[in-house]
């Protein structure tokens, strides 16, 4: 049985191989030909893409409705340091997730700082006029102040345009 199946087989499977292999080239090329067709409809699909937003948009809502309820808290906190305090980004986020601030998780955080609508410049030249008002500090150490990460931590740009406006 050894011989038969060591000797005779590989015999045989050689030329079946090579017989196989010929249609299978033929096919191949059928393929091809086929999946240029294929390639050729993708170009197709972009003017579809405009149907896809529309189909965004309404998914967005509902990721709204499913917002944890801590994040929600977060966002609250977040509107509240902004509103009120006049804070920077970095300085809200830095506060919502200190543990001897707000404690909050930092994706709770992120969340808050991604959906706060504020206009940080805005803050900027607020907390620029506090400290000129009741401190009587010069735009130098204002501006230092502002930016400081033991300060603000405004944004150069925010803490530039706070200098440039102030009364």
């Amino acid at each position: 049985m050894g011989n038969l199946g060591n000797s005779e087989e590989p015999k045989q499977a050689a030329p079946d191989k090579e017989v196989a292999s010929e249609p299978d080239t033929a096919a191949n090329v059928e393929l091809t030909s086929v999946k240029e067709d294929v390639k050729e409809e993708p170009k197709e699909e972009p003017k579809e893409e405009p149907k896809e937003e529309p189909k965004e948009e309404p998914k967005e809502e509902p990721k709204e409705a499913d917002v944890p309820r801590e994040y929600k808290a977060a966002l609250k906190k977040a509107e509240s340091y902004a509103e009120i305090m006049n804070m920077s980004k970095a300085g809200i986020y830095d506060q919502l997730t200190s543990e001897y601030g707000e404690n909050f998780p930092a994706e709770a955080a992120q969340y808050a700082i991604d959906n706060v609508v504020v206009d940080w410049k805005e803050n900027a030249l607020k907390k620029a006029q506090s400290y000129a008002e009741l401190m009587s500090m010069s735009d130098s150490a204002i501006y230092d102040q502002l930016i400081s990460e033991y300060g603000e931590k405004f944004t150069k740009e925010e803490a530039q345009y706070a200098i440039d406006n102030l009364e």
